[in-house]
């Protein structure tokens, strides 16, 4: 067996030893693979344990940047794109431009360069993500998320407002009740406790109605915050509901360009555990958080009213605890929304093992994606306990800030009555109130910790629901009906950031006419499709159907007449007849099977246990391939399309499963526009006219006969697979393993 060869080094490996100083060591390195400009480039990042230096791809030359405390290093990543960005304490020191391939090395970078920092004493890396439009320069890194962030939750409450009112009105009273005992305290201890040491009397009457009022207060209180409390609750409830419904259809009406920058893992983790985080903190701690502010502001009124003088010392570790509260809230903010990040790795790797699970086994991985998962895990172990470190500190400092405050307040109490100038009933029941107040006090600062975490969470939903599609539906949509089928592109232009994929395309394509598109890989078939079925809008140009302008019609009705039939069919969990209503939910069961028929899948379908109620796994599973795609041709055949679309749906079959699929095919293009891409030339023949495509241009356009009669660019596409085809057919009937050759060219319709 033949070694695999060594990973090339990079080409200014030797450079990059030369500049090293005696005793210094490379710590980590990073290859980006763009220049400044986004052209593509050979770049080296390399953090020694006492500088970083940096190899330009457009500049040639090397800069380097010594380590000191106050320096911070920020990732971010946005359409495809990832930066890196050095910073100071006053701006920005250097900023590289690399592909998401670089990503992981650029993670491990970040992480040593923190642990480089920590040990010279500097600042804790920030990582962040940036969210701005832009597809290339993404301006300044973006701040932590804000706590004011959690005022935008106001929409989604603004139909509950008048419940809302009610709970509030009902928090007010509870409030109000509880407050009722420490002021009855003052006459149980100066007119009835005293006097009966001072052998007077006890008046029964008086302490009946003290203790009645007690007593009374305490169930009206119980009452009112039961009422509220479950008010509140179910509101809570149905705005997280509203919140995860609006984000999750919000996030269906986005363009695909922001699902190829996303990751499944990280946006389940986002309508998921966020909304149930703000859920948790609408219900409880918001709640717990105006009452405490609520009840602060009584009491200070009370305590004032009571003694002015003894209600200022109670006020004397406020401005300590406020000076706190404000000192740890920008590290909890920062620290809660990496946290949420890391966490979304940690869902990305499930999210990527659970469904190719098939694969993992296949290859013999699962120690390499348990591994994987263990240090997902451990990174957010280590991100949660550098957080835990500060908010540890926190809650204990401020309760002994409270117990100060009472020292202060029993020291002041007792000076004025050794002065005359107050009761021992004042002081106590100055004291049930401190104690109510600096309760709520400590309450209010740890809940400091869940708004910072639900301030991270509504950020990373607000960032889905600020996110305009790229693809928008017009502002007065024309309607679009008794479709036939005819397109028309003319000077069509798309750009994917700084890669120019379509130029100048101009193609028409009559009704019911089937038109192959032929070319190498990356030649723009499959981009062509897409703009198309309008998953992306063209740069510059239009593509017409039946005269329509694609921007002048709502995207759900044009939608509605396209047939898609993918290389890959995806089917969803739940049953054979479900699948194929997908894209016609209230079909009858005589035009599914009729769908069926047509697709030639209703054969496999019935030697299934249920039959069309049989369930399909998830993606499928439990189908092969061949009655995967039959499915998938049944889905479009019932929607009945004007336009149908077929993206390599043979490619992955042997040629017996070819021929059945084919069959179905030739039940599926009858009477409608049809937009081939496949990766057998051969399928191809039936088509009305082929579209070689070349580095995103038409070279060449024609019927099957006339283009090989031409021997241009479609003519050796056939002849080299022909080749191919030849070659495997000559071998002499015996088993024969072919290693790749890595050297050799592909084909692709």
């Amino acid at each position: 067996m033949q070694d695999l060869p060594a990973a090339t080094p990079h080409p200014q490996t030797a450079a990059l030893q030369g500049r090293l100083l005696a005793g210094e060591n490379v710590v980590a390195t990073l290859e980006v693979d763009l220049d400044a400009h986004g052209r593509f480039g050979q770049g080296l990042i390399a953090l020694t344990n006492t500088q970083l230096l940096a190899f330009e791809p457009d500049g040639g030359d090397w800069s380097d940047y010594t380590l000191s405390p106050g320096q911070s290093l920020k990732l971010s990543d946005h359409g495809g794109l990832a930066f890196l960005e050095l910073f100071d304490t006053e701006k920005r020191l250097a900023r590289w431009r690399f592909t998401l391939a670089c990503n992981p090395a650029a993670v491990r970078l970040v992480d040593a360069f923190e642990r480089e920092l920590q040990r010279l004493g500097g600042h804790v890396v920030q990582e962040e993500e940036e969210d701005a439009d832009s597809a290339f320069d993404f301006g300044e890194a973006s701040k932590p998320p804000s706590t004011w962030v959690l005022l935008r939750l106001w929409r989604f409450a603004r139909p509950y407002q008048g419940q809302l009112l009610l709970g509030f009105s009902l928090m007010l009273g509870s409030i109000g009740a509880t407050l009722v005992a420490p002021y009855l305290s003052m006459p149980l201890m100066d007119k009835v406790l005293i006097p009966f040491q001072n052998g007077q009397s006890i008046d029964t009457m008086l302490v009946n109605s003290l203790l009645g009022g007690l007593a009374g207060a305490a169930l009206f209180s119980w009452l009112l915050g039961w009422a509220k409390t479950y008010l509140l609750a179910l509101v809570s409830e149905r705005i997280a509901a509203d919140l995860r419904t609006a984000t999750f259809d919000h996030l269906l009406g986005l363009s695909l360009e922001y699902f190829g920058n996303k990751r499944t893992g990280d946006l389940m983790a986002r309508i998921g555990s966020e909304t149930d985080r703000i859920s948790v903190f609408l219900s409880l701690h918001a709640l717990d958080f105006i009452t405490d502010v609520l009840m602060l502001l009584m009491i200070s009124a009370i305590l004032f009213n009571i003694h002015p003088g003894l209600a200022l010392a109670t006020l004397v570790p406020l401005p300590f605890i406020a000076w706190m509260i404000h000192l740890v809230r920008d590290r909890l903010r920062t620290g809660f929304e990496k946290i949420d990040r890391v966490w979304g790795e940690v869902t990305n790797i499930l999210a990527d093992t659970i469904p190719g699970i098939r694969v993992v086994k296949a290859f013999a991985q699962e120690k390499r994606e348990a591994q994987r998962f263990r240090e997902a895990n451990a990174k957010n172990l280590a991100v949660n306990d550098r957080l835990n470190k500060t908010w540890s500190l926190f809650g204990p400092t401020v309760s002994l800030l409270t117990e100060m405050g009472l020292l202060v307040v029993w020291g002041v109490g007792i000076w004025l009555i050794s002065h005359q100038s107050i009761t021992v009933g004042t002081l106590t029941a100055f004291l049930a109130y401190i104690g109510r107040f600096y309760g709520r006090l400590d309450s209010m600062s740890r809940i400091v910790s869940v708004t910072q975490k639900a301030a991270a969470g509504a950020k990373r939903i607000f960032d889905i629901l600020d996110h305009v599609s790229n693809v928008p539906d017009p502002v007065n949509p024309q309607p679009f009906e008794n479709v036939t089928g005819a397109i028309s592109m003319q000077a069509v232009n798309f750009r994917y950031g700084s890669r120019s994929i379509i130029r100048n395309l101009t193609l028409d394509i009559r009704p019911g006419e089937m038109v192959g598109l032929v070319g190498h890989s990356g030649s723009g078939k499959s981009t062509l499709v897409n703009l198309i079925c309008r998953f992306y809008d063209v740069t510059e140009g239009s593509i017409r159907v039946d005269g329509v302008d694609l921007r002048r019609i709502k995207v759900t009705d044009y939608r509605r007449h396209i047939g898609l039939v993918l290389q890959e069919p995806f089917l969803f969990f739940g049953t054979i007849a479900e699948n194929i209503a997908y894209g016609r939910p209230d079909a009858t069961r005589d035009e599914i099977v009729a769908a069926a028929r047509a697709a030639h899948a209703h054969e496999f379908i019935l030697r299934l246990g249920h039959g069309y109620d049989s369930l399909v796994g998830e993606r499928g599973q439990g189908l092969s391939g061949g009655e995967r795609q039959r499915i998938s041709i049944a889905r479009a055949l019932l929607i009945n399309p004007a336009i149908l679309i077929l993206d390599e749906a043979t490619s992955s079959v042997d040629t017996e499963t070819e021929k059945e699929i084919q069959r179905a095919l030739d039940n599926l293009v009858k009477g409608r526009t049809t937009i081939a891409i496949a990766h057998r030339l051969s399928t191809l023949r039936k088509a009305d006219r082929l579209v070689v495509m070349d580095r995103g241009e038409i070279v060449e356009l024609g019927p099957h006969d006339e283009l090989i009669a031409k021997q241009g660019h479609y003519w050796r596409l056939w002849e080299a697979q022909a080749r191919r085809v030849d070659a495997e057919e000559g071998d002499d009937g015996g088993l024969m393993v072919v290693a790749p050759n890595p050297s050799a060219h592909t084909v692709d319709a």
